[in-house]
Parts: structure tokens; C-alpha cells; sequence
């Protein structure tokens, strides 16, 4: 898709140019909270590059000795991606329920992988056999929904989920729904991904 491709060049650019940028504001959106025990106060943008000024969509993923330990995320852009970016590691550090709040002792174990969101789209298909020939395995991010339940895998997912039907079988159970029961009600959407992340200790925060 064009899109898709113009999606793909237009973040390239701007992890290349602000991804550490976008990095240190996640750590730094965590280490306020670990040093006072409150959420970061709103961003200040005026001295931010307008692409991170624009509206944009991420999740942030924390890893603990490459072991997940908290993921947040926006799957549709709706303010700043600056501010998306703090206020989702913040969430991924101390509000994901899967997990208790970071203490300062797990920080240096840590590292952060943001990942940059492109427009979601409706993915149509006639059947099952229709939806796994077009999906894409390495590639596509993917939202399902069935029966008023919901659940979204990012497109990194696919390294520890490679086969297709195993992809979707672990994407029916995060949403709450049966594995391997084909439904003729099954909504989809289709999304890609650009990421960038790095070592705690690797990201520097501005003085």
C-alpha cells in the first residue's frame, strides 16, 4: 500500500532523527515517578521538533532481562507524540496491571522499545482461509474483535509467535475469546509498526 510505504520512509526519518530524543523522554517520564512519587507534569513542546509536536500513536514496551515487565500504547494517534510517548511509558512502568509499580532497584535492568504506530485499517476477508492467505506474518500489527471483546498485537510480536495460526490463537486469548473457534462475526484491522529502543543505562537525559 502506498500509504503504508510512505508511512514506512516518513518514520524512518524521524527515528533516525529523534528517536534518542523519543527515548530519553520515556526515561525521563519513569525516573520523575521513581524520584517523586508522582506522574509527570504536563510536557512542555515549545522546545520540541514539530514531528514530535504532530499527532502520533505508540506503545512503549519495557523489558526486565528481556522479559517483559509493562506495555502501554495508543492505537490510534490522538495528541502529541511527544506527549504519547511520555505519558505511555509512564502507564507501561507503573499502571500496566499485569504488574506492580517499577521500583528504582529493577530501572538499571530495564530497556525501553517504543514503537510508532501507522493508521489502522479495516481488514477485510471473506472467510478463514481468506484472512490467514492475506495476512502478512513478520509484518502486520492486527486489532481483532468479536463478541464486545478487543485485543491488539504489535508487529513485534511476531518474533516470538512466527506461525500465523499461532499468532491469532494468542491474540483470541489476550482478547478474552477462544483459540482455535473460527467466528463468522470476527472484525479485524491491520496496522505496521516502526520501532527503535535501547539499554537503560544506553539513553541519556538532557541536563
Amino acid at each position: 500500500m502506498s500509504d503504508g510505504l510512505d508511512f514506512a520512509q516518513k518514520t524512518h526519518t524521524l527515528l533516525k532523527d529523534h528517536g534518542a530524543l523519543l527515548l530519553s523522554l520515556a526515561k525521563g517520564s519513569i525516573i520523575y515517578t521513581l524520584e517523586h512519587g508522582a506522574d509527570p507534569s504536563p510536557e512542555n513542546l515549545d522546545n520540541l521538533p514539530a514531528a514530535l509536536t504532530a499527532r502520533g500513536a505508540c506503545f512503549v514496551t519495557l523489558r526486565k532481562n528481556e522479559h517483559l515487565r509493562g506495555c502501554i500504547g495508543s492505537p490510534e494517534a490522538w495528541r502529541p507524540l511527544a506527549t504519547d510517548v511520555v505519558r505511555n511509558a509512564n502507564k507501561a512502568a507503573f499502571h500496566d496491571s499485569r504488574f506492580g509499580p517499577l521500583q528504582k532497584d529493577e530501572s538499571a535492568s530495564l530497556d525501553i522499545h517504543i514503537s510508532l504506530l501507522s493508521s489502522i485499517h479495516p481488514f477485510d476477508f471473506r472467510n478463514e482461509v481468506d484472512f490467514f492467505a492475506q495476512l502478512k506474518p513478520g509484518t502486520d500489527g492486527l486489532v481483532i474483535e468479536d463478541l464486545g471483546c478487543r485485543a491488539l498485537f504489535l508487529p513485534s510480536v511476531w518474533e516470538h509467535l512466527p506461525d500465523a495460526h499461532h499468532f491469532v490463537d494468542h491474540l483470541k486469548v489476550k482478547a478474552g475469546l477462544e483459540p482455535q473457534r473460527w467466528s463468522a462475526t470476527l472484525k479485524a484491522w491491520r496496522f505496521i509498526a516502526a520501532s527503535t529502543k535501547a539499554d537503560w543505562d544506553d539513553i541519556s537525559i538532557p541536563q
